[in-house]
């Protein structure tokens, strides 16, 4: 979302950023950066006052669930607003994996075919462009679901490539593993068990002397439960400097078993020179296998292999240090993406009506849902007001 504000800006756009999010001591400041901030209220008519003096030209979701909450209101208040879809990642994908894991078993198409499924593509369809993250991502909405190609913008993560750091500690400079990643995302706090129980006793027994550090936010109690110094297991939680604890470690693990996207943590690591040993899952999106800046497990006792190895040969470390400059060049090349991303609003721009009349399935969905939806929120908004007359009024 960061990068898209930038391009944005980058563009001689106003940007408005308005979320009905908590505010936290770890979001980012936007109004050093010239950026608008805006609370909105879930269900709340509120909004509709906002929206029509704001009269916005674009808007741009964050999620579906954003869209499924605001976009019927945006489509009252602003309806020759261009509106864009920032899927982040297939949430209902990561649901299908997650099934299919706690049941060990393949994802199925009964999987995919989850409420999940009906919300985000319905959500895509209403909106006249969606970013998808991932190629696998893009191939699946189009060959499984069959969205049409001109709905979709392939838009993995767009970095600063100019800027990109050469002066990276060595392999001498470096010690232990690291593993990083929010503890309230399943797939992270699912590699952590994984780490302790299975990976990381077969690693340290063949590596005595290193350790684990285990970073991320909001880790919860049954997770610092699991902090072990005498393991070398070390669960640090909030990473005051994610650059630096990642740029200090000689290897990064990411043993994820489901999950969408791509995926931060693993670009992060081949921006800062750490290589990375990963599954299939993480990898996805990125690079392929025989590609990866690291190694690319398909099972634990892969993952363990390539780990020990990769920690203890300083030549294959560097090359794999090396290849990560070739990947990032590669996919990840912000200015390029950033003008693709660009070319596809303009183009929005000059024939959104002619856009609209080829997704006759979009406006359908969008009728139907702006009734329904529209209906619940009012129903949900008169509740809350009887509410606060209630307590009010401390009567029943």
């Amino acid at each position: 979302m960061i990068s898209f504000i930038k391009l944005f800006l980058a563009q001689g756009w106003q940007v408005c950023f308005a979320s009905p999010a908590q505010l936290t001591e770890h979001m980012v400041d936007l109004q050093t950066m010239g950026v608008k901030v805006q609370a909105i209220p879930l269900n709340d008519s509120a909004f509709d006052s906002f929206a029509a003096a704001l009269n916005p030209d674009i808007v741009l979701f964050d999620r579906f669930m954003m869209e499924e909450q605001f976009g019927w209101r945006i489509s009252q208040h602003s309806p020759n607003a261009i509106k864009l879809l920032d899927t982040e990642d297939l949430h209902s994908l990561r649901h299908a994996r997650h099934i299919a894991h706690k049941a060990e078993r393949s994802m199925t198409d009964e999987d995919l075919a989850s409420d999940y499924a009906l919300r985000e593509v319905a959500s895509i369809y209403r909106c006249d462009l969606s970013f998808i993250i991932s190629d696998f991502e893009l191939e699946l909405l189009q060959q499984h679901f069959n969205v049409p190609a001109q709905l979709l913008c392939y838009c993995p993560f767009m970095l600063d490539l100019a800027n990109l750091d050469n002066q990276v500690p060595s392999f001498d400079q470096r010690t232990d593993f690291i593993s990083i990643g929010n503890f309230r995302h399943a797939p992270n706090w699912d590699a952590v068990l994984w780490l302790r129980e299975t990976i990381w006793p077969l690693i340290r027994k063949q590596l005595p002397q290193a350790q684990l550090r285990i970073y991320g936010a909001y880790p919860p109690p049954k997770a610092t439960a699991l902090h072990n110094p005498k393991l070398g297991f070390l669960v640090k939680g909030w990473a005051p400097n994610a650059e630096q604890a990642v740029k200090q470690s000689r290897v990064l693990l990411a043993p994820l078993r489901f999950g969408a996207g791509i995926k931060g943590k693993l670009t992060d690591a081949m921006l800062w020179g750490t290589p990375s040993v990963t599954t299939e899952i993480g990898a996805e999106g990125m690079a392929e296998a025989d590609q990866w800046p690291g190694v690319v497990a398909h099972s634990a006792e892969a993952f363990v292999d390539a780990a020990v190895a990769l920690y203890n040969d300083q030549q294959r470390w560097q090359q794999c240090q090396q290849q990560a400059v070739s990947v990032l060049k590669q996919r990840f090349d912000g200015e390029q993406i950033g003008q693709r991303v660009i070319a596809a609003v303009t183009e929005l721009q000059a024939n959104l009506s002619q856009h609209r009349l080829r997704n006759f399935t979009g406006a359908m969905l969008q009728h139907h849902h702006h009734k329904s939806t529209q209906y619940m929120a009012q129903w949900i908004e008169a509740k809350n007001k009887v509410l606060a007359l209630t307590d009010e009024n401390g009567s029943d």
